[in-house]
């Protein structure tokens, strides 16, 4: 028996071995994310209009506040018991703050007996408090403060953004605001980085994921309804209204609502989806329910008020009509009665089925039954599951029905092809307009993906490229079903090593691959796919894989803005790219902030053309 093996050296035509890869990134991030990061940790926060003032100065008090935030009991503080320095009376706005940050050995006041709260805070103090958080004290310094610390500060990428070059030189706000992030991904003296102290923790790459960050720090939800505003901790009028991912205002927020928040970005997140229709399950009991389905939406429970309401202790049991609100995630908020007609009925929704399987429903009577069961993804981007004919199979297009009780069904929907180009403004395919909430779900086998009409600006669709459309009532297209065109709908990532054992029929083969950080393994298949280690595109899911194909290597270039430029060619950079770094043949996951800054030579791998609606999918990085 022979056994032969791949590695990423074969197939590196486009790529050269890199080096051994940075903890962090060398420079500083943008201030935006910075602000972001150190206000969703409520750290340091902006005035009521959400100024940071980034260019003032820092008083002492004002400091040590911001270095007690940034401990994991920091949000506990209240007003001192007692005056804790003559110039910091127990009425002042940091006396809590102060006392904290002295029984912390953050800090002290000076030999007078005084603490100097007004004063303006310097490098080498605020290097001194930073490092106290970081574990060191005077006792793991040599020689004359502050060389030691400032010494560890710069080793430790403290300095990264911070202006202030002295060490008596007088910190700002945006020096200050540098100083807490690079904490953050700063190791304490015992070896882990100092955000896990906080109960969040970076990314594979070592940096900190402001999206993981804000959703940790997310507090909620609350309906609103009544008086929910006293249940916000800030004032909601001026305040930052995100509502189902566009920028809006307060004004804009609706009866029935759903409503997080986040203290420190002073932010509302709002989300307004419904489901009406019939409980069909509520699992894993009705006594303790975590999840339900409605209208063949099964959906996770959030609050514990909706779970109430749904138990066998509250009004809603299986077969009753209801009205879910949903939040984040389609989470369950809150829970009210309902109707079967309205926008939130499931009536006319069309979608591909995607898998078909046995479920649980109840009869009615207190009793259940099991029946074939589709599993819906529609044009909403959402998951549905319906009770099945048998003649519905995986890849179906269909549409669903309501009868006059309330009862769902599918129905087999005709193809209807369109032909066109799509204008660049994402506005019409040929002479047809978009409805302005369109829903356009491309789908190949049976997987599909939501997409929005900016992603086909300037594609030309052939017949066979539209599965189905609709109009509403001003004869715009509402809903469309597009077969296989973006290549969104597939995952891409690196194969990272294929081993061959046994030759011709006799021959097994096993991949091995990275996609987005998660390690799949394909194992003692007979399918030689098409492809080497590198870059590659993965059809199915992480969990079934069902095949893999090669990228094509756009060569050495650079990115700006949204495109990947390579010689005289420019590609559009994919929304979702992954990134990798290569060092001695292995591949490690990073992010494109990190290896854009010119020290890194990047080569793109592109699925196909801009023309054909093909996206950079992944880069990959090494050093220069």
């Amino acid at each position: 028996m022979k056994k032969h093996r791949f590695t990423a050296a074969l197939s590196a035509a486009c790529l050269v071995l890199a080096l051994a890869l940075p903890a962090v990134a060398a420079a500083p991030v943008s201030e935006e994310e910075a602000a972001q990061v150190v206000s969703a940790l409520g750290i340091m926060v902006g005035d009521a209009r959400g100024e940071m003032n980034l260019s003032g100065p820092v008083t002492r008090a004002e400091f040590v506040t911001m270095a007690v935030k940034a401990t994991p009991a920091g949000d506990q503080v209240g007003q001192a018991a007692v005056s804790p320095y003559p110039d910091v009376p127990r009425g002042h706005w940091a006396s809590g703050y102060v006392e904290a940050g002295v029984a912390a050995g953050l800090v002290s006041g000076y030999s007078d007996g005084t603490f100097r709260p007004n004063s303006p805070i310097v490098l080498a103090e605020g290097t001194a408090i930073v490092l106290r958080l970081l574990g060191y004290g005077p006792a793991d310094f040599s020689g004359a403060y502050p060389t030691g610390q400032l010494a560890l500060y710069r080793s430790l990428k403290l300095d990264r953004g911070v202006t202030a070059a002295g060490a008596n030189s007088p910190l700002t706000r945006r020096d200050a605001m540098y100083l807490f992030y690079n904490l953050m991904t700063a190791d304490t003296k015992e070896g882990r980085p100092y955000l896990e102290t906080l109960g969040h923790s970076l990314n594979a790459a070592g940096e900190l994921d402001l999206v993981a960050l804000i959703n940790q720090s997310m507090e909620g939800p609350v309906v609103a309804r009544g008086s929910w505003q006293d249940s916000i901790p800030f004032a909601v009028q001026g305040a930052g209204v995100r509502l189902e991912g566009k920028t809006a205002g307060a004004a804009d927020i609706r009866e029935g609502d759903v409503v997080y928040w986040n203290r420190g970005l002073n932010t509302l997140w709002v989300y307004r989806d419904r489901v009406t229709g019939a409980i069909q399950a509520l699992e894993p009991s009705s006594s303790a329910p975590s999840s339900v389905t409605v209208a063949g939406r099964t959906c996770p429970i959030e609050t514990a008020s909706a779970a109430y309401a749904l138990s066998d202790l509250g009004q809603y049991g299986l077969g009753d009509t209801v009205t879910l609100l949903l939040g984040r995630n389609g989470a369950v908020a809150a829970v009210s009665g309902g109707e079967t007609s309205g926008p939130a009925s499931p009536a006319g929704q069309v979608g591909v089925v995607t898998a078909v399987e046995t479920a649980s429903y109840s009869d009615g009577r207190g009793g259940s039954y099991t029946a074939r069961t589709a599993v819906v993804l529609c044009t909403d981007g959402k998951t549905y599951r319906y009770e099945a004919p048998s003649g519905q199979r995986e890849g179906n297009l269909v549409q669903v029905t309501l009868s006059g009780e309330g009862k769902t069904a599918l129905k087999s929907l005709p193809t209807s092809s369109l032909a066109g180009k799509v204008n660049g403004a994402g506005t019409k395919v040929g002479s047809e307009s978009f409805a302005e909430s369109v829903e356009i779900l491309d789908v190949s086998g049976s997987r599909g993906v939501r997409v929005y009409p900016s992603r086909l600006a300037g594609l030309s669709l052939s017949g066979s490229m539209v599965r189905y459309y609709s109009k509403n009532s001003s004869g715009e297209i509402d809903r469309m079903v597009l077969n296989d065109v973006t290549g969104d709908v597939y995952q891409y990532g690196v194969l990272t090593s294929l081993d061959q054992v046994g030759e011709g029929e006799f021959a097994s083969y096993t991949y091995e691959l990275d996609v987005g950080g998660e390690s799949v393994l394909i194992s003692q298949t007979s399918t030689r796919y098409p492809v080497e280690p590198g870059p590659i595109r993965l059809k199915g899911t992480l969990q079934v894989p069902e095949g893999l194909l090669p990228l094509n290597c756009a060569k050495t270039g650079e990115v700006s803005g949204n495109r990947f430029l390579a010689g005289s060619r420019s590609y559009t950079l994919s929304d979702r790219a992954a990134v990798y770094e290569l060092r001695n043949g292995d591949y490690y996951l990073s992010s494109l902030s990190r290896v854009r800054d010119g020290g890194y030579a990047l080569t793109g791998w592109y699925d196909k053309t801009d023309a054909d609606g093909g996206r950079i999918r992944v880069i990959v990085a090494r050093e220069k």
